[in-house]
Protein backbone atom coordinates (compact mmCIF):
# COMPACT_ATOMS: atom_id res chain seq x y z
CA UNK A 1 0.00 0.00 0.00
CA UNK A 2 1.31 3.41 -0.51
CA UNK A 3 2.27 6.06 1.82
CA UNK A 4 -0.32 8.26 0.59
CA UNK A 5 -3.26 5.71 -0.02
CA UNK A 6 -2.35 4.60 3.76
CA UNK A 7 -2.19 8.11 5.05
CA UNK A 8 -5.83 8.13 3.99
CA UNK A 9 -6.72 5.15 5.60
CA UNK A 10 -5.42 6.67 8.69
CA UNK A 11 -7.36 9.20 8.29
CA UNK A 12 -10.81 8.12 7.78
CA UNK A 13 -10.22 5.19 10.87
CA UNK A 14 -9.52 7.59 12.95
CA UNK A 15 -13.02 9.84 11.80
CA UNK A 16 -14.94 7.05 12.27
CA UNK A 17 -13.66 4.96 15.88
CA UNK A 18 -12.05 7.30 17.94
CA UNK A 19 -12.02 8.88 21.65
CA UNK A 20 -13.82 12.10 19.99
CA UNK A 21 -16.72 9.50 18.49
CA UNK A 22 -17.17 8.51 22.54
CA UNK A 23 -16.92 12.39 23.61
CA UNK A 24 -19.02 14.21 21.62
CA UNK A 25 -20.99 11.42 20.06
CA UNK A 26 -24.26 11.92 21.40
CA UNK A 27 -24.32 15.81 19.90
CA UNK A 28 -26.84 16.60 16.94
CA UNK A 29 -24.45 16.86 14.44
CA UNK A 30 -22.39 14.29 15.14
CA UNK A 31 -25.22 11.29 16.16
CA UNK A 32 -28.33 12.64 13.64
CA UNK A 33 -26.20 13.91 10.18
CA UNK A 34 -25.94 11.22 7.49
CA UNK A 35 -24.38 10.41 4.61
CA UNK A 36 -26.74 11.94 1.56
CA UNK A 37 -28.18 15.03 3.88
CA UNK A 38 -28.56 18.52 2.44
CA UNK A 39 -26.86 21.60 3.52
CA UNK A 40 -30.52 22.94 4.81
CA UNK A 41 -31.06 19.58 6.31
CA UNK A 42 -27.53 19.50 8.54
CA UNK A 43 -28.19 23.60 9.32
CA UNK A 44 -31.77 22.53 10.51
CA UNK A 45 -29.62 20.04 12.93
CA UNK A 46 -26.02 22.11 13.54
CA UNK A 47 -27.54 25.70 12.77
CA UNK A 48 -24.87 27.78 11.00
CA UNK A 49 -21.28 26.25 10.80
CA UNK A 50 -18.60 28.83 12.02
CA UNK A 51 -16.82 28.79 8.56
CA UNK A 52 -18.28 27.71 4.84
CA UNK A 53 -15.30 27.16 2.09
CA UNK A 54 -15.14 25.25 -1.16
CA UNK A 55 -13.62 21.88 -1.18
CA UNK A 56 -9.90 22.04 -3.24
CA UNK A 57 -9.40 18.39 -4.03
CA UNK A 58 -13.10 17.30 -5.36
CA UNK A 59 -15.92 19.65 -6.28
CA UNK A 60 -18.28 20.64 -3.30
CA UNK A 61 -18.26 22.47 -0.08
CA UNK A 62 -17.63 22.32 3.35
CA UNK A 63 -18.83 23.15 6.78
CA UNK A 64 -16.59 23.73 9.71
CA UNK A 65 -18.63 23.47 13.39
CA UNK A 66 -16.63 23.73 16.89
CA UNK A 67 -18.41 20.98 19.11
CA UNK A 68 -18.02 21.81 22.52
CA UNK A 69 -18.78 19.07 25.76
CA UNK A 70 -18.36 19.77 29.76
CA UNK A 71 -15.44 19.81 30.65
CA UNK A 72 -13.97 18.76 26.96
CA UNK A 73 -11.67 21.40 25.10
CA UNK A 74 -13.58 22.99 21.58
CA UNK A 75 -12.91 19.66 19.02
CA UNK A 76 -13.28 21.11 15.74
CA UNK A 77 -15.66 18.63 13.23
CA UNK A 78 -16.31 19.11 9.67
CA UNK A 79 -19.39 18.03 7.29
CA UNK A 80 -18.04 18.23 3.58
CA UNK A 81 -20.59 17.93 1.04
CA UNK A 82 -20.10 16.89 -2.77
CA UNK A 83 -21.10 18.87 -6.13
CA UNK A 84 -24.53 17.79 -5.93
CA UNK A 85 -25.03 19.69 -2.23
CA UNK A 86 -25.06 15.77 -0.05
CA UNK A 87 -23.21 15.09 2.84
CA UNK A 88 -20.36 12.74 1.87
CA UNK A 89 -18.02 13.13 4.67
CA UNK A 90 -17.48 14.12 8.20
CA UNK A 91 -15.17 13.88 10.63
CA UNK A 92 -13.23 15.33 13.98
CA UNK A 93 -11.14 17.92 11.88
CA UNK A 94 -11.25 21.30 10.27
CA UNK A 95 -12.13 21.38 6.37
CA UNK A 96 -8.52 22.52 6.16
CA UNK A 97 -7.46 19.23 7.75
CA UNK A 98 -9.41 16.99 5.54
CA UNK A 99 -8.77 19.08 2.30
CA UNK A 100 -4.71 18.67 3.12
CA UNK A 101 -5.33 14.76 4.18
CA UNK A 102 -7.43 14.25 0.58
CA UNK A 103 -4.68 15.86 -1.27
CA UNK A 104 -1.72 13.79 0.65
CA UNK A 105 -3.79 10.93 -0.74
CA UNK A 106 -4.05 11.91 -4.38
CA UNK A 107 0.26 12.71 -4.34
CA UNK A 108 1.94 9.80 -5.68
CA UNK A 109 4.56 8.19 -3.29
CA UNK A 110 8.10 9.51 -3.80
CA UNK A 111 9.13 6.46 -2.27
CA UNK A 112 11.52 4.36 -4.62
CA UNK A 113 11.26 1.53 -2.36
CA UNK A 114 10.58 -2.31 -3.70
CA UNK A 115 11.78 -5.82 -3.09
Amino acid sequence: MNKSLFTLVVVLAAGGCSTEEHIYGAQPLVARVETGMSKDQVQQIGGKPVSITDRTVEPGTCFDYTLTQAGQQHQPYNISFDGNGKVDHKSFMTCAQWSQAQQEAREPSHSGGGY
